[in-house]
């Protein structure tokens, strides 16, 4: 995943520009604007921009609803400030997909909205017999079948098609979707990380927190750079299910802190890792995804953080539906692409904890997304693990959804439907209400802390 780091400050300023603009006051942070999104602003790590963004087409971005005219709760006009912002940053997850299409063509191609996705593959779920027989005398290679290794302890059945004939994805996609009504066919898309690196404005302080060793947490993400001062006392285990083996990012490094080192909700306590990008631009797919959750719901994890964004997709539809039935709770960040951008997932997902961002000043980040589907706020502007040693400043909700998944944690200790709900709830009265009272589409049900 290529590197955009000058290019994000620039659009982080903007968007500051724009709060700024609205009005440095908890009357900003109260706004309400229709529509969730659990976007990703690109620059996922400390380090720079991963490499599978699930944004911009290479021929034009899909419109988006305006948010000039559009009253908040408090009856106020947004102001154009704040829309151009939210345009700023959906050009820049444009111009790094456009950049990530044009350099991995033969990894990566767009589908039918411009995304990028594996290229020559597409997903398959859940086919019979007869179905999968016809799949395969339309020319279709089965590359990898059955339950794709662990996804068999999730019950979700898929296979990887190779398209035949140097076709596109979108039209294999199309022809298989008319060859077998009904089927399940995706793409297997490509998820980026929800996060920047730069200079935070909030500092931490000492950890007060209590003992967490005995707790156990998942985390969705590249590999995390082991033995960091920040991650001392840190129990890791890691394991890689994108092509090419394991990656340290600094992404992963620095949420993997805020769960479970020095800085985070967690201290201590055993994190269970599936790197799902691994060396290559095609890591972040769908299928990688959804085998690491499976991986984790066989480890009986009960608490995932997954700070990565991307578009529906049936495969991590099924993966995620599975998992929140068996009493998993799945920490999900909303994403930075403004709040008029469309939902992505799985923070959208029924059953997900959808988590915001807010600055040091508890004011949501002006590039936050919002939405009905938004469960809690946590802060976004922090000191993480840095890839190569000591902390460095992070943005985003990539560093909220951690926090959210620590606290869970400790009341949740084995995946349970029953007491995963009694967990959100207990957590949900324990939040600082911010915004407009009660549950609201920019704070969710309030503010989580770390401690």
């Amino acid at each position: 995943m290529r590197r955009c780091s000058s290019l994000l400050a620039g659009v982080i300023g903007l968007a500051l520009a724009a709060a700024a603009a609205l009005g440095a006051s908890p009357g900003m942070a109260g706004q309400r604007l229709p529509g969730g999104l659990p976007g990703g602003l690109p620059g996922g790590l400390p380090g720079g921009l991963p490499g599978g963004l699930p944004g911009g087409l290479p021929g034009g971005l899909p419109s988006l609803p305006s948010a000039r005219g559009l009253p908040d709760i408090g009856g106020r006009v947004v102001q154009p400030a704040l829309e151009n912002a939210t345009q700023t940053l959906t050009a820049v997850r444009r111009e790094a997909a456009q950049r990530l299409l044009r350099e991995h063509r033969d990894l990566v191609e767009p589908d039918d909205r411009g995304q990028p996705v594996v290229r020559g593959e597409v997903l398959a779920i859940g086919l019979d017999a007869a179905a999968a027989e016809r799949v395969r005398q339309a020319g279709y290679e089965v590359r990898r079948a059955g339950d794709l290794g662990d996804l068999g302890a999730l019950g979700v059945s898929a296979q990887v098609l190779g398209v035949p004939g140097g076709k596109s994805a979108v039209a294999a996609v199309r022809e298989l979707r008319g060859l077998v009504p009904g089927g399940q066919f995706d793409f297997n898309h490509l998820y980026l990380e929800s996060g920047a690196g730069g200079a935070a404005r909030a500092e931490r302080s000492a950890n007060g927190a209590a003992d967490a060793s005995a707790l156990r947490l998942g985390l969705v993400d590249g590999s995390v750079a082991e033995s960091r001062p920040a991650l001392a006392g840190a129990r890791l285990t890691q394991q890689a299910f994108a092509p090419g083996g394991a990656k340290a990012t600094a992404h992963a490094t620095a949420v993997a802190s805020l769960m479970v080192g020095t800085e985070g909700a967690a201290p201590g306590a055993a994190l269970a890792v599936a790197d799902v990008y691994g060396p290559t631009a095609a890591g972040g797919s769908a299928e990688a995804i959804a085998r690491g959750l499976a991986w984790l719901a066989r480890e009986r994890v009960p608490v995932i953080d997954i700070s990565l964004v991307g578009p529906p997709n049936a495969l991590l539809q099924a993966a995620v539906a599975a998992l929140v039935a068996r009493g998993h709770l799945l920490v999900a960040a909303v994403g930075n692409d403004g709040p008029a951008a469309a939902p992505l997932y799985p923070a959208s997902y029924p059953g997900v904890v959808a988590v915001t961002g807010v600055d040091g000043r508890r004011r949501v980040l002006p590039e936050a997304g919002r939405g009905t589907h938004v469960d809690f706020a946590a802060p976004a502007e922090v000191k993480a693990a840095g890839l190569k040693g000591g902390l460095v400043g992070v943005r985003g909700t990539s560093y909220a959804a951690p926090v959210v998944a620590g606290r869970l944690a400790a009341l949740l200790p084995a995946p349970d439907p029953a007491a995963a709900r009694a967990a959100v709830e207990a957590l949900g009265r324990a939040a600082a209400d911010l915004g407009a009272p009660g549950p609201d589409p920019v704070y969710g049900r309030g503010l989580v802390e770390r401690r």
